[in-house]
C-alpha cells in the first residue's frame, strides 16, 4: 500500500502515449513531490508526483520540452511522458526504475560501498561525458550534487536522476538553485543563476568528493564552526571559499586527526589529477568564467587516471607515475602494504593529439578511444585484452579482439600480423599498428 498522495491502484493516464498508469506503491519523497512505482500497460517505470504548490504551468512546460528533447544518452534517468489523474489537480512525469545495484554518493562517502579505483575512475570518465552531452545541447543540470547521481560500485557505470530540473543554459527564471555544498560561490552569493558554468564548478566538486572523499573547501575553516548554519554556509561556500589544498594560502588546509580522509587521499593521486583540482578551486573560483576546468577535460582526465590504475603484489590497486619510480625501477610504496611495485607493462599509443599511455595488468582492456580520440569513452566493449599464455603463465600477451589485422614490429626486427583472436606478447620495444594508431610495448 502507498501511504503519500497516491492511492494503491489507482489509475492516471500517460498523457503522449495515451497508456494506463497504475500506482504501486510509494518508493520515496523529496522536496519536490512524492516518487511511486507505476506499471504503465506491463511495464513497471516510476512516477515522480509533484505537490501542488510546485505543479506549475512553467514546471509543465519545461517537462514538455525535456520529454520530446529526449535524453543525451543512456545514463540519464530522463522524463518520458506526462501523467494524470482524473479529478485530481497536478501532474508528474514517468522514468525508468533505478536499478537496486546502482548506489548513491552517500553511500560511497559512508563507506557502505567501496569501490576500486578502477571503478571510481570509470565513474567519473561517464559523469563528465553525461554532462558533456547534456551542456552540448545548450542545457545545464543546475543541481549536480551527491544526492542525483548514482552509480554501480562493481563496474562504475553511473545513472543521472532528477532531470526534471534541467533547463535550458542562462534561461534564469524559477527553478532550483542547487545544493549549497556543490552551489557555484557566485549562486551561494546570489550573484549569478546556475548555468552550465556554474555546473562545471559543481562537477568538480562532485568529482572531488567521490576521489578524495571529503569536500575541497572543508579545512580548518570548517572545523573550528560551532553551529553549522545557513550564516556559516554562506562563509564557506559563498563569501570566503578558499581551497584545503589552495598552493599559496594553507590558512584552510585540512585539520590533521579531523579530516584525514582528504590528507590520505589526495596523496594517492597522480600529480596530473591534483593538478586538475587545484585549478578548479583556485582559478575556478576567482575566474568562474574562464578559470574553471571543462567536461572534455574531465573526460580525459579520468579516462588517463583509469589507465594508470597497477596492482601491487598485495593485490591493492594504485596508480602508475613516472616520477614515483625509483632509481631500481620499481614503483613508490603501495599505500596499502608499503612495499614496492614492480613496474608494469604499459603501452604508449599514439595517432593524434596527445600520446595516451595505458598500464596493462593482468586484467587490462583497450577500447575504441584509446585508438581514436574522437570516439566517446565505452568500456563495455573492448578491442584489445591482456590475457595470459596458456602453455606458458609467465608470458601474457595483449589479444586482437577486433575484425581486423594488426601489424606487430618486434624488437628482432621481424614483422608479424596478429589476426583476430591472437595475442601478441608483452615484450618491451614490441610496436604494434592498430587501426591508423601506433602502439609500443614499454615497462
Amino acid at each position: 500500500m502507498t501511504s503519500g498522495r497516491l492511492a494503491a491502484n489507482e489509475v492516471g493516464t500517460a498523457l503522449g502515449s495515451r497508456r494506463a498508469c497504475k500506482v504501486r506503491r510509494l518508493i520515496g519523497s523529496g522536496g519536490q513531490g512524492e516518487v511511486y512505482a507505476v506499471d504503465v500497460d506491463g511495464d513497471g517505470l516510476a512516477l515522480k508526483w509533484y505537490y501542488p504548490q510546485l505543479a506549475t504551468p512553467e514546471q509543465r512546460e519545461a517537462l514538455r520540452a525535456l520529454v520530446e528533447t529526449g535524453p543525451p544518452n543512456g545514463r540519464f534517468l530522463w522524463p518520458l511522458d506526462l501523467v494524470e489523474f482524473k479529478n485530481r489537480p497536478g501532474f508528474g512525469y514517468l522514468m525508468a526504475l533505478r536499478d537496486g545495484r546502482y548506489k548513491g554518493i552517500t553511500d560511497l562517502l559512508a563507506r557502505r560501498v567501496v569501490p576500486t579505483f578502477l571503478s571510481l575512475s570509470t565513474a567519473g570518465t561517464y559523469l563528465a561525458d553525461g554532462f558533456l552531452q547534456l551542456h552540448a545541447r545548450g542545457l545545464c543540470y543546475r543541481d549536480i550534487s551527491w544526492g542525483n547521481v548514482f552509480f554501480d560500485s562493481s563496474t562504475g557505470d553511473v545513472l543521472i536522476c532528477d532531470n526534471d530540473n534541467v533547463a535550458p543554459n542562462k534561461s534564469g527564471g524559477a527553478g532550483v538553485l542547487g545544493t549549497a555544498k556543490f552551489m557555484a560561490p557566485e549562486v551561494v552569493r546570489g550573484d549569478a543563476k546556475p548555468s552550465t558554468q556554474t555546473d562545471l564548478y559543481s562537477l568538480a566538486v562532485l568529482l572531488f568528493l567521490m576521489l578524495i572523499n571529503h569536500h575541497p573547501l572543508d579545512g580548518r575553516r570548517e572545523a573550528t564552526i560551532r553551529c553549522f548554519d545557513a550564516a556559516a554556509m554562506q562563509h564557506l561556500y559563498g563569501t570566503q571559499p578558499l581551497f584545503i589544498f589552495d598552493p599559496s594560502d594553507r590558512s584552510n588546509a585540512p585539520e590533521p586527526g579531523y579530516q584525514d580522509n582528504a590528507l590520505i587521499y589526495w596523496a594517492l593521486y597522480p600529480q596530473f589529477l591534483r593538478d586538475l583540482f587545484t585549478r578548479s578551486f583556485t582559478n575556478g573560483i576567482a575566474d568562474p568564467e574562464h578559470g574553471r576546468v571543462r567536461e572534455t577535460t574531465w573526460r580525459s582526465a579520468m579516462g588517463r587516471l583509469r589507465d594508470a590504475v597497477c596492482y601491487c603484489r598485495c593485490g591493492a590497486q594504485n596508480f602508475f607515475e613516472e616520477s614515483r619510480l625509483t632509481p631500481g625501477g620499481a614503483l613508490g610504496p603501495c599505500w596499502r602494504c608499503r612495499s614496492p611495485i614492480p613496474a608494469p607493462f604499459r603501452i604508449l599509443l599514439t595517432d593524434r593529439g596527445e600520446p595516451r599511455e595505458v598500464v596493462l595488468n593482468h586484467d587490462s582492456k583497450l577500447f575504441a578511444h584509446h585508438v581514436d580520440p574522437g570516439v566517446d569513452p565505452d568500456f563495455t566493449r573492448p578491442i584489445a585484452e591482456v590475457r595470459q599464455n596458456p602453455t606458458d603463465p609467465t608470458t601474457w600477451g595483449l589479444c586482437n579482439l577486433t575484425a581486423d589485422q594488426w601489424t606487430a614490429f618486434l624488437p628482432d626486427q621481424s614483422i608479424r600480423a596478429v589476426k583476430p583472436g591472437q595475442s601478441l606478447a608483452l615484450r618491451v620495444g614490441t610496436k604494434v599498428q592498430i587501426a591508423t594508431c601506433s602502439g609500443e610495448i614499454q615497462r
